[in-house]
């Protein structure tokens, strides 16, 4: 029987944030969709988050030393 991969230990966390969290996150950071990292709209890993090309995933990886940190990737269709 096939698990479903989002719940793998491996798997972070991904969640996709709203409008408003985006134009905080770009004030904060001084940053642009255009120079985010990307993730394909049809990864594994957000498949059920119903994204569309521009959206903002939030990542949240946990870590030994610096306890849960965030990382942000731009939904991309190709």
């Amino acid at each position: 029987m096939a698990t479903d991969m989002i719940h793998h230990t491996l798997v972070p966390k991904h969640a996709k944030i709203s409008e408003s969290e985006k134009e905080k996150l770009f004030e904060k950071y001084t940053t642009s969709a255009k120079e985010l990292p990307k993730i394909l709209k049809n990864d594994p890993a957000i498949a059920k988050l119903s994204v569309k090309e521009g959206d903002i995933i939030k990542v949240e990886r946990k870590s030994k030393t610096a306890g849960i940190s965030f990382y942000y990737r731009v939904v991309m269709n190709e």
